[in-house]
């Protein structure tokens, strides 16, 4: 599942609707209640008389039964018609259980639900009953919430659609919770992992602050997001560099320099927060400016709120009048940063970017510091608690390098299968490391997409430099890295030298030849020469054929992913290793050095991600015999799509 999903399960009348609705408005999240899926279905037999399972799996053929998920309207439907106060009725409490014992109704209900958990956009609350056990058992965060009776009764009572006597509606509760706890799997069943609440004495609030705490500590809830946006060369990125106190984003004295809207976590007094840096926003863009002016754009309908940011050097042009109209449009904050302020003398001019009409205008020096602390006070004190962006929340992080144009955008789109990333025929499109969550081959990925890698990128300077240095950075954050080569051009030095890289960083590796429906048979037999010269030293990275543009084979990356990742964590047992070494030294002993012969007293694995073993031995191995025990290794262990360390650790010969 891509969305955050947090499971409330409990029995009737254990505040789970109510609690769950209140955590939903305060993230933000979608909300479902899956009892009133159920409930639907009861009035639908109690209206047409019809309590036989085949019979009514006919009417829910025929009938439609939906559900509005938002948390501050949620309303179910039949047919379109609002029933959210007929399902309270108590004729439907007395029949719920009988229709929720169905099973066949049940998958066609369980189906419904899971769907509207994927449709979740960033995340939802689920309630009902078995939801942490059937309904969502990878959910993030499972709450089992009960109560005693006398509490039950009284929250029921203040939910039914009509007066109703107490004892009525406790022997109702008793016998649901009779029959549901009977059944063969019940659906009172608690997960094994869910976090546990008596809500009896405690108080709406104090649950769902509770609930809220376990969420800040499984960094689970959604970081509010700042758009930093304005037309070219107004310092956008030498803002976004001071923010997040780190030079990231890539800053050069020409218009134009960013071009994808790149994502940055930042932090001020506690409070954790996105930054989008973006490309110069333009009235009337051409060729490659239309995309970045998209972006741009799409920056804008993505966040929580807008940083503004003019030149007050030059002042307010035609162009910021046309964005302040399009900003106003979205609806949403808007803090009008003045930018390159160095003095009190230029303030006199910044003021005049009143007349833009969007309040005060907050005076900065993005290159000199001037004003940031308070202008980050104020952006965190306009920030809502929480965003509609996720953190990073341990899916794989997979990075994708390679040489200048030969398709790691379009690769990315095509996995993800709509434009996450900036692609044009022009070389060099792609300047930032650009992070997307994309869900592909049955798992969510963290894909970064970074620059292409020049030759003597460290000779190099100004942004060729800066899109080097993010790319390793990149490479770093990563645990597996995705090598593109373009299959249909011979394979160069610097191929060979991304490949390098990648494995010297120790992540976990695959090749990925891309454009192969550009390579006919001649070609394919010239890259497997190249192949075998120049990577020889490679032979246990995976290699998938593909291509992004028709899509062909990329549904062979996933498992190779898979079995990449599962290598570089892969750890061999002590006992087991040292039972391979035995055999593999009785049969193929070190080779004498200096007329003494090395003893190799035992082996360790001190490490994964990537496996790093250390052999203790009397005197120094050949590099030789370590690359024999590495291969040997491999034979024995897999280890596929990963380095593996080697290293020797001298012990002393023991006399005894």
């Amino acid at each position: 599942m891509s969305a955050l999903v947090l499971a409330i399960d409990g029995p009737s009348g254990s505040g789970k609707s109510s609690t769950a609705k209140a955590l939903a408005i305060r993230a933000n999240w979608s909300y479902l209640d899956t009892g009133a899926l159920y409930r639907a279905v009861t009035l639908l037999a109690l209206e047409q008389n019809e309590f036989e399972e085949h019979r009514l799996l006919d009417l829910l053929d025929s009938n439609q039964i939906s559900f509005n998920t938002d948390p501050n309207h949620p309303r179910i439907f039949l047919n379109e018609k609002d029933i959210s106060q007929e399902i309270r009725l108590q004729k439907i409490n007395d029949h719920v259980s009988q229709i929720s014992a169905m099973p066949q109704v049940r998958k066609i209900l369980l189906d419904l639900q899971r769907k509207y958990i994927s449709d979740a956009p960033i995340g939802i609350v689920v309630e009902g009953r078995d939801i942490g056990t059937v309904v969502a058992p990878q959910a993030q965060l499972k709450i089992y919430l009960h109560a005693d009776i006398d509490a039950r009764v009284k929250r029921r009572e203040g939910e039914m659609s009509e007066r109703v006597n107490t004892e009525t509606v406790e022997r109702s509760l008793t016998n649901r919770d009779q029959i549901d706890s009977t059944r063969v799997v019940s659906p009172l069943s608690q997960a094994v992992d869910a976090a546990v609440i008596d809500s009896t004495r405690l108080t709406l609030d104090e649950v769902t602050d509770q609930i809220w705490k376990w969420l800040k500590q499984r960094n689970l809830l959604g970081l509010p997001t700042v758009a930093v946006i304005g037309r070219p060369n107004v310092g956008k990125s030498t803002l976004v560099n001071r923010m997040i106190g780190r030079r990231e984003a890539i800053v050069e004295d020409t218009p134009g320099v960013t071009r994808d809207r790149v994502k940055y976590e930042a932090e001020w007094n506690g409070r954790r927060f996105f930054l989008i840096d973006t490309g110069g926003w333009e009235v009337k863009p051409e060729g490659i400016s239309e995309k970045i002016t998209a972006g741009a754009e799409a920056a804008i309908s993505e966040a929580d709120l807008i940083m503004f940011v003019v030149d007050a050097q030059v002042g307010a042009l035609d162009e910021d009048e046309s964005l302040v109209t399009l900003l106003r449009k979205s609806g949403k904050k808007i803090i009008l940063v003045a930018n390159k302020i160095d003095n009190a003398e230029d303030e006199s001019e910044g003021y005049s970017l009143w007349n833009l009409g969007l309040g005060e205008p907050r005076f900065v020096s993005a290159l000199h510091g001037r004003g940031s602390g308070d202008l980050l006070d104020l952006l965190i004190q306009q920030l809502p608690e929480v965003g509609t962006q996720q953190v990073d929340d341990g899916f794989r992080r997979v990075a994708l390098v390679g040489r200048p144009n030969v398709g790691k955008s379009s690769l990315l789109n095509s996995l993800a299968g709509s434009p996450r990333s900036l692609v044009d025929d022009a070389e060099g499109t792609t300047r930032d490391a650009v992070d997307e969550l994309i869900e592909f081959g049955g798992s969510t990925w963290r894909f970064i997409d970074t620059a292409g890698i020049r030759r003597r990128a460290h000779q190099a300077s100004g942004t060729d430099y800066y899109a080097s240095l993010r790319t390793q950075s990149a490479l770093e954050r990563a645990e597996v890295a995705l090598v593109i080569f373009d299959a249909s051009q011979t394979l160069t030095e610097q191929d060979i030298r991304i490949v390098s890289m990648a494995d010297e960083a120790g992540k976990a590796l695959v090749i990925v030849m891309n454009k192969w429906d550009l390579v006919d048979e001649e070609r394919q037999l010239e890259l497997e020469k190249e192949m075998d010269r120049q990577l020889e030293r490679y032979p246990w990275v995976q290699r998938v054929n593909l291509s992004a543009k028709t899509g062909w084979h990329k549904d062979r990356l996933a498992p190779a992913l898979r079995t990449a990742l599962s290598s570089w964590e892969k750890r061999i047992p002590t006992a087991k290793l040292n039972a391979f070494l035995g055999e593999l030294v009785g049969a193929n002993p070190p080779p004498v050095r200096s007329g003494k012969q090395p003893k190799i007293k035992f082996a360790t694995q001190a490490g994964t991600c990537p496996p790093k073993f250390v052999v203790f031995a009397t005197g120094f191995l050949e590099n030789s015999y370590r690359r024999f025990i590495e291969r040997r290794l491999r034979e024995d262990f897999g280890f596929l799509g990963t380095p593996v360390e080697v290293a020797v650790k001298l012990k002393e010969r023991d006399d005894a």
